[in-house]
């Protein structure tokens, strides 16, 4: 019986009286809705009118046969699950209904449960498919939820930067992006660059702690020939390469105070003056800006201008430190395992539990950039499927294993082994994390109360 509310709807088309009531008879009582046609003629008209979820064709008929009724109702039978019946049927004819669109071929004369086996093997076969639909744009959900440009994350705090970054996306306004070293602000100045209506012009980068002093002002707003020694020819600067582009101005608590009042000019003019000329020129320059440092407090030590500043925080989106969104951290190490295996090629399944310990207790004072990078460097060190606490020795001071079963074992004694294989594992756990009991105990996978039971027994004192 289908299992959805509505009765599914079967059309039968066959030249037998018997056979059509003995089929109406059958499926009736498994809550089929039934229609009739005695051959194909009758069953095209039908098709043409209405919608049917399932239809029962014989291929052997008067006027129009089982194969030219699919040839010519292709068209309308498109949402519609089509069962061929013959007691003539052959591989090749099984095969020719497939490849006119037929889900499935019976050969007559045929066991009534045949049918009905055939009919819920088909409702099955649309219930996953219909589930797939659902699951594709669930995942599709996801991705907006958890994605903004090639930013990743499922926290709260990252999904209302999101929301936020692609509001200000869709318009021109001046942003200011902050946050710590490492957490991605130039991934969603791009995002937000990518994600507007500039996204076919250029996005320049522009690292203003990068570049000497003595040059940026060069730089940014070019210069004229002869405007300086070596100054040969007339040059462009980085705001009139970003013309109705985006510029993004990066580390812009770095800039001198000197070049602050001319970038002020610029945003309020939309016009440059190149170093050396007398003339300005106009520029269309969306401005996005970043920092790692507090402008506030930076405007108070009198090291940045508090007008330049209000220029500049038009919207502000503020990036969280990883340490503060721990619950994307498993997230991220998938998307970075899953880049790193196909860039070298290596076979990774993921992070075991106890190395994912290690990773959600650490303080990340590199943030993402940091994670990034010990990612990579466990993906090249892993000799496993998976990513252990051993891969990190780098980071958190573990010494890895000695591969040397002597150094373990003395004699065959496997209950000598055992307490020796404990005691190493525990002492190793132990040292890895400074001593702490609750976070040793996770890479052992074993409870507090077994941690500190076993290393009584031992005689482990760390």
């Amino acid at each position: 019986m289908s299992t959805s509310q509505e009765p599914k709807t079967l059309l039968i088309i066959d030249d037998e009286d018997n056979m059509r009531h003995m089929l109406t008879a059958l499926l009736r009582k498994s809550g089929y809705r039934i229609d009739l046609a005695a051959d194909g003629d009758e069953g095209l008209g039908k098709v043409k009118s209405t919608a049917y979820d399932y239809i029962l064709c014989d291929i052997k008929m008067p006027r129009k046969d089982g194969m030219t009724f699919l040839k010519e109702a292709r068209a309308f039978v498109e949402s519609s699950t089509v069962i061929m019946m013959s007691a003539y049927g052959t591989i090749d004819m099984a095969v020719e209904a497939m490849k006119l669109g037929a889900y499935d071929f019976i050969s007559k004369p045929f066991k009534p449960d045949e049918v009905y086996l055939s009919l819920k093997k088909a409702e099955e076969r649309e219930r996953l498919k219909k589930e797939n639909i659902r699951l594709k744009e669930r995942i599709q959900e996801i991705s907006a939820d958890f994605q903004f440009g090639n930013m990743i994350g499922n926290s709260r705090s990252m999904k209302t930067m999101f929301r936020l970054a692609e509001k200000v996306a869709q318009y021109d306004t001046t942003v200011l992006i902050t946050g710590e070293s490492g957490t991605g602000k130039e991934l969603v100045a791009r995002g937000i660059h990518f994600a507007g209506s500039r996204a076919a012009a250029n996005m320049v980068p522009v690292n203003c702690g990068g570049i000497p002093e003595s040059l940026l002002e060069s730089e940014l707003f070019g210069h004229v020939k002869g405007a300086f020694t070596g100054a040969d020819r007339n040059k462009k600067g980085l705001f009139q390469e970003a013309h109705e582009g985006t510029i993004f101005l990066d580390e812009i608590g770095e800039l001198p105070l000197s070049l602050q009042v001319k970038l002020l000019r610029v945003l309020q003019e939309s016009e440059v003056r190149p170093v050396g000329g007398e003339k300005t020129r106009k520029v269309d320059v969306r401005v996005v800006a970043a920092t790692a440092k507090d402008l506030e407090a930076e405007m108070r030590a009198g090291r940045f201008r508090e007008d330049l500043f209000y220029r500049l925080n038009v919207l502000r989106i503020h990036l969280p430190p990883l340490r503060e969104r721990t619950e994307d951290i498993p997230l991220l190490c998938r998307f970075f395992i899953d880049r790193f295996v196909k860039q070298l090629s290596k076979k990774i399944e993921g992070v075991s539990p106890g190395a994912m310990t290690l990773l959600m207790d650490h303080k990340w004072p590199g943030n993402v950039r940091e994670l990034e990078n010990m990612i990579e460097r466990a993906v090249v060190l892993a000799d496993k499927h998976i990513i252990l606490p051993e891969n990190f020795a780098i980071e958190f001071g573990i010494k890895r294993a000695s591969n040397r079963m002597d150094d373990f074992f003395e004699g065959f004694s496997l209950k000598n082994a055992r307490k020796i294989m404990e005691e190493r594992l525990i002492t190793r756990a132990l040292e890895a994390t400074g001593g702490n009991r609750t976070q040793a105990a996770k890479l052992l996978e074993i409870s507090i109360p077994s941690l500190l039971s076993k290393m009584k027994a031992y005689d482990i004192n760390l």
